[in-house]
């Protein structure tokens, strides 16, 4: 479909505080043969009231419930990250600095190089599941709550535009 109905782009608003690129307009010619801006121009309509959306964003990060959402995140990221890490920069230091260590048979032509990778390849996929389950069940409500609020606030600060 080439065309569409509808005005033109240029008078498109953007009210979804969390949208801060058109994905579609990177890298593009604006018709004037400089690039197109990354961030819609409607959005820098409302940052010079006081009281914006950037005051709002502000007074969100500020919260309790924000900072009790980023704790959480931060208790599940920096124990996993101390725990997985070190192992990582093990298993490569170890097949560097000692393959004969890594080359001792295990069983038959299994060898202490090749379990060490298969638990790599083991450790990062029981990361990742205990991290989407993590963000599941203990960020994703308060996180989803969150934005919510923060859309009304920011709606309730651009004095319920739609």
């Amino acid at each position: 479909m080439d065309k569409h109905d509808g005005g033109d782009t240029g008078d498109v608003r953007f009210d979804d505080p969390w949208y801060d690129a058109l994905a579609s307009g990177w890298g593009e010619l604006d018709g004037t043969g400089a690039l197109a801006p990354a961030v819609p121009a409607a959005r820098s309509e409302h940052e010079g009231r006081s009281g914006g959306a950037a005051h709002v964003y502000l007074e969100v990060q500020r919260s309790a419930a924000f900072q009790e959402v980023r704790g959480r995140y931060r208790r599940f990221v920096i124990p996993a990250v101390a725990v997985f890490f070190p192992w990582y920069v093990g298993y490569v230091v170890t097949a560097t600095a000692a393959p004969g260590f890594m080359a001792r048979p295990v069983a038959g032509m299994v060898n202490v190089a090749l379990l060490a990778g298969l638990g790599q390849f083991l450790t990062t996929f029981l990361l990742a599941w205990a991290y989407a389950r993590h963000a599941r069940l203990r960020r994703d409500r308060a996180a989803l709550e969150l934005r919510w609020d923060t859309q009304e606030m920011t709606r309730n600060a651009r004095g319920g535009e739609r």
